[in-house]
């Protein structure tokens, strides 16, 4: 075995890959909101049927699409992967101690909010991804695909808000430990600096989630 491999699959070589993949997501979620504020132009979804046929069909963004999609893969495997480790590690060596005293709930529960935002992950790739690329979607006024139609019927279903919500709601606690947490862990950790990156980390985190969860709570309650 390769010290590559060596120090990729130790702990700390998966914190590593962790925190890479973490802070590259990180950018494709402020990409991602700020295309999608298109849904709130009052011109009947043109705007964004438009940047969702730009993304669709240019062949940049196509291939970063694949960039993307390893990024989830190896953060979601190599996530899972030191959960197992430190619940196992827990069970042995940390019988008598008292997390709750230690750390804050969300720091603890990151595998369970990362299983909430992967399944919600897989409804909305799903919902929007698949039935954009693959599906059949009727033409809009300007002949491009009327993406804007079927977030418009999704948004009202209520279930579907639901889920939408509750996701940017554990997407948001994930950021707020994740953020930091990348940092300290690539050891870009400063006694002056790192209360900084706490507190953009904080706002990063509630301004990215409170703007995706906007969109399904207007399109429910007010289109």
């Amino acid at each position: 075995m390769s010290w590559i491999t060596k120090t990729f699959t130790s702990s700390i070589g998966r914190k590593v890959i962790v925190a890479i993949t973490g802070l590259f997501l990180c950018t494709f979620l402020v990409v991602h909101l700020v295309g999608n504020l298109q849904l709130f132009k009052d011109d009947g979804g043109a705007a964004f049927n438009i940047y969702s046929h730009f993304m669709g069909t240019n062949p940049v963004i196509r291939t970063l699409e694949w960039v993307l999609l390893l990024g989830f893969g190896f953060h979601i495997y190599e996530s899972y992967t030191l959960a197992v480790r430190n619940r196992a590690a827990r069970a042995v060596g940390y019988v008598d101690s008292r997390p709750s005293e230690n750390s804050p709930w969300y720091s603890r529960s990151m595998a369970l909010l990362g299983t909430l935002i992967l399944i919600f992950l897989l409804v909305h790739m799903y919902n929007f991804f698949y039935r954009a690329r693959f599906g059949d979607l009727d033409p809009d006024i300007n002949n491009n695909d009327d993406l804007y139609t079927l977030v418009y019927t999704s948004f009202k279903q209520w279930w579907y808000v639901l889920l939408y919500v509750a996701a940017q709601a554990a997407l948001c606690y994930h950021l707020i430990h994740g953020f930091r947490s990348g940092f300290q862990t690539l050891g870009l950790n400063h006694r002056k600096y790192t209360p900084i990156i706490r507190v953009i980390g904080y706002v990063f985190a509630i301004v990215v989630c409170a703007g995706f969860a906007s969109m399904p709570l207007y399109f429910y309650f007010f289109k």
